[in-house]
């Protein structure tokens, strides 16, 4: 195989500094990793049970082997549900032995779902959800709870404000870890999360995030092309997710402003971070894994022109960010959330020699040579959840916990330049400390921001707003 002229193989600086790259596991190459993928599972390994979960700082971070592989679920929304079938998915023995939420509804709406799932032959139904009403915990400190009950991996789907609290909690418990992107939404946050991705290192613990893009056949085989040199040296790149928007759930009558935040937590920022870094994350993150490092600054601009009233929160509902690379290349990224318009979610890379288009593996090159790349024939949802299983019953290295803080670094630097209207560079993003926390985390408490007495949110002003 050819040179790669943007690196197959790298790391991430603890500090933050994405060196060149084009795998997100730590210490094992992507081929080598897929490779093994149909090994058979290492024999024996200590039985199920409570004694199987017991973690010492001996064996953490060992090879399981064929143990049963007891997992606990924090979020129960639409992606903890999937993200939760999809773990007990896996190949192995594997059970879901506790739950919870800040909501009691939608964790019972979880578990009735993932029963439903189980009955018509998802997963192996009942023999897996083993999470009795004792078990399912409700409200803000029910993570610990859920990862104090002796299990061996934790599923974190909480919306992304309280990732890195929780992330870090379970790697200090010795969990193994799938978190969904993005895994904060601001720079403290991110900084927590790179401090806590190391210990797990430290610790051997696995470590999987929910940028599936990185496990997707197609993707992973255009990205070594370009790597190759398929379409010259990248140049330019643009990425998009542009559409009409999410769900809205209306205020009820005796809701506290805490619940209602909590229960639209799409719309505010201490627990979205906005949808540029909520949504746009998964096509930003292409863009750096096709230039092996994140951006040296950021500009740009964005607003709210149709959704903006009372119910949508303090988010734009569209950004535009001018990335610029250290080597001069840009990444045009766009998000929108209006309806009616033109609608794409993709990315594009533009070399000196062709283009490539990374959602339908196309690549064009001078001289009218084209190449696409097959379909997925898995489920790149499904295959981060087998690898992840794999990685810790083999006893493979397995991280991706500090690219996706790296990717969620890019985007909320895209959202510090279009809130301020400033150009903002990497080191400036990164070592901001602007938290957006909330102080105290009770159904009575006030969150970060309230309405005015219109019920309107402050929304921020390009020009005025700090980053």
């Amino acid at each position: 195989m050819a040179t790669r002229k943007q690196g197959s193989t790298g790391r991430i600086d603890e500090d933050g500094t994405l060196r060149v790259r084009g795998d997100t596991m730590d210490g094992t190459s992507r081929r080598s990793f897929i490779t093994g993928a149909s090994a058979a599972l290492l024999a024996g390994g200590v039985g199920g049970g409570a004694a199987a979960a017991a973690n010492t700082a001996s064996d953490v971070g060992r090879a399981r082997g064929n143990a049963t592989l007891r997992i606990g679920l924090i979020g129960c929304g639409g992606r903890g549900t999937g993200a939760a079938a999809q773990a007990l998915s896996t190949s192995g023995p594997v059970e879901l032995v506790a739950m919870a939420d800040a909501f009691e509804d939608r964790l019972d709406n979880c578990y009735a779902r993932l029963a439903e799932m189980g009955e018509n032959g998802s997963f192996e139904g009942g023999k897996r959800l083993q999470a009795p009403a004792e078990n399912r915990y409700v409200g803000f400190d029910a993570y610990r709870k859920v990862i104090d009950s002796g299990v061996d991996v934790v599923v974190h789907a909480t919306p992304p404000g309280f990732r890195p609290k929780h992330f870090e909690y379970a790697v200090e418990q010795g969990k193994h870890v799938f978190m969904e992107k993005p895994v904060a939404v601001d720079a403290p946050g991110v900084r927590r999360v790179l401090k806590a991705a190391k210990a797990a290192k430290e610790k051997n613990l696995k470590v999987g995030v929910g940028l599936q893009r990185h496990h997707s056949a197609m993707y992973n085989e255009t990205i070594d092309r370009i790597h190759d040199g398929a379409i010259g040296d990248v140049v330019a790149l643009r990425v998009y997710w542009n559409g009409s928007g999410v769900w809205v759930r209306p205020r009820k009558p005796g809701q506290t402003e805490m619940e209602y935040q909590m229960r639209n937590w799409y719309y505010f920022n201490w627990l979205c971070g906005d949808h540029i870094v909520e949504q746009h994350i998964h096509n930003i993150d292409v863009g750096n894994w096709i230039k092996g490092g994140h951006p040296a600054f950021a500009q740009g601009q964005g607003g709210r022109q149709w959704r903006n009233g009372p119910d949508h929160g303090e988010i734009f509902d569209h950004h535009f960010v001018e990335y610029t690379y250290d080597d001069g290349a840009v990444m045009l990224s766009q998000c929108r959330h209006i309806e009616n318009c033109w609608d794409q979610v993709a990315e594009f890379a533009h070399g000196s020699k062709g283009r490539a288009s990374l959602a339908s593996g196309l690549i064009e090159a001078a001289g009218g040579w084209t190449h696409r790349e097959p379909e997925d024939e898995e489920n790149p949802y499904q295959v981060e959840h087998d690898r992840l299983f794999e990685a810790i019953r083999e006893g493979k290295p397995f991280n991706e916990a500090k690219n996706g803080a790296i990717a969620t670094m890019t985007a909320v630097m895209g959202r510090m330049a279009t809130y301020s209207g400033k150009k903002i560079t990497w080191k400036e993003a990164l070592e901001s400390d602007v938290s957006l926390a909330s102080a105290t985390y009770a159904w009575d408490a006030d969150p970060p921001t309230v309405p005015d007495e219109t019920g309107r949110y402050a929304v921020a002003v390009p020009g005025v707003t700090k980053a």
